[in-house]
């Protein structure tokens, strides 16, 4: 299992990225975040990066969760906040482990189905059956906020990653009572207001019923959180990493 930590001071951090994504993609995120917390990336086993190449066949959620498990464990730290990122929210939902202090949920899966409409079905097919640099900047335009340009290194790694893996779907909403039990511990929860996969409008009553948490809603935030918004994840993580100090305005 590959680890990449950074920064210093009581609280831990695990960052735990999306679909596709690794320590070295989030590199933006681990320098906003240790900035103020000891904080550890993880490299998903499955994903690409520098862990286990290999997926597990069935039940891919609940696995995930339970290596998350033994992660924390390995790190041999207690009241970690872990905070995860599309996929990588819906693993921290799925672990249990003791050790987890809070979680901060960022366009998270595991909530609700992600939603595709035909623009993005579409480009996302062009992208997976030809990954050309034209063909990944088309799709990921649908990822960021309109009028936004996505940055150069993501349409980079999303082209040789297309080109060189086998990317993995969006995991299943969680059973609701997991998302029950997970509600008892912190939990703050973002989504951008340009989010094309889990729209604000779906994910804002869903995640009422089912954990009884308001969304927070970021503006001008598409489904890709861009080096430029990293502010606004430090300071929903701030709520549980720091609850009694006062957050910084995001960015």
């Amino acid at each position: 299992m590959s680890l990449t930590s950074a920064g210093t001071g009581p609280t831990r951090i695990l960052l735990v990225p999306g679909t596709g994504s690794n320590a070295a993609v989030a590199l933006g995120w681990l320098h906003a975040l240790s900035a103020r917390w000891a904080t550890t990336v993880v490299d998903l086993p499955g994903q690409p990066g520098l862990s286990d190449p290999r997926r597990p066949p069935r039940s891919r959620l609940a696995w995930y969760g339970r290596t998350l498990d033994e992660i924390l464990t390995t790190m041999d730290g207690d009241d970690v906040v872990v905070v995860g990122n599309s996929l990588g929210a819906a693993v921290a939902l799925a672990a249990g482990s003791p050790r987890i202090a809070g979680r901060v949920l960022i366009s998270p899966a595991g909530i609700i189905r992600l939603k595709v409409d035909p623009e993005l079905a579409l480009a996302s097919a062009r992208w997976l059956l030809r990954p050309t640099t034209e063909h990944t900047r088309t799709m990921l335009r649908l990822f960021v906020a309109p009028g936004t340009a996505p940055p150069d290194t993501e349409v980079q790694w999303m082209t040789l990653m297309a080109t060189s893996c086998r990317t993995t779907l969006a995991p299943p909403p969680l059973p609701a009572e997991i998302l029950a039990r997970r509600a008892e511990q912190p939990c703050v929860v973002g989504v951008g207001e340009h989010d094309r996969f889990l729209p604000p409008a779906r994910l804002g009553p869903a995640l009422r019923r089912t954990m009884n948490i308001d969304l927070r809603v970021m503006p001008g935030v598409g489904h890709l959180t861009t080096p430029k918004h990293l502010g606004k994840v430090v300071a929903l993580v701030a709520e549980v990493a720091d609850p009694t100090s006062s957050s910084p305005t995001p960015e």
